[in-house]
């Protein structure tokens, strides 16, 4: 996996409603162009890459939600990259199956759904760092779903609970987003 090239497909994202994202794609590219090993999960300073999962149930109306065990939150399925990842997106879609055992419908290339640099709490040997997030959009084949030892449950949820599962702000803007650009499909 190159810097390059993935910093090719941070530059293409432009959403000039969500201003978070695009100083979060600053922050991505600037990354990618400034630090020797940004896919390196031991590099803290200034964080790494990681990619995260968007992924709509067959309805293509719930999101896919785990309920993260260190975090104590709901979030998306995601996570580090690893060299056997060939493209950007098989991190994504690697972490998706590896938390969930979703079932995801062939994409050779998925749409990029948003842009996130979060704080990541000190734990586990780590201290406190940056996820450089690039979040993909992926659609279930089926509701089947398998609970892995990084989660405390996995869900679909539809857009009325959002509130219910605490869903962060710039996930409900990235699913906006995939929503209004499979709708002009």
């Amino acid at each position: 996996m190159h810097a390059a090239t993935v910093a090719s497909l941070v530059r293409a994202f432009d959403d000039s409603t969500d201003g978070a994202a695009l100083k979060s794609r600053e922050l991505i590219l600037m990354l990618l162009d400034c630090t020797p090993a940004p896919f390196s999960r031991a590099q803290f300073t200034p964080g790494h890459i990681t990619c995260t999962g968007l992924v709509l149930a067959p309805d293509d109306e719930r999101l896919l939600l785990v309920h993260h065990r260190r975090l104590d939150r709901w979030l998306l399925p995601g996570g580090h990259v690893e060299p056997a990842d060939a493209e950007i997106w098989d991190a994504a879609r690697r972490e998706v199956i590896e938390e969930t055992a979703a079932r995801l419908l062939p994409e050779p290339a998925p749409r990029l759904a948003g842009l996130d640099v979060h704080g990541i709490p000190a734990g586990k040997g780590e201290p406190y760092h940056l996820h450089h997030d690039i979040l993909f959009h992926f659609r279930a084949s089926s509701d089947r779903t398998e609970l892995s030892g990084e989660s405390r449950a996995v869900a679909f949820c539809s857009p009325a609970a959002f509130d219910r599962y605490s869903v962060p702000e710039n996930v409900r803007r990235a699913y906006v987003r995939v929503r209004k650009l499979s709708s002009s499909q």
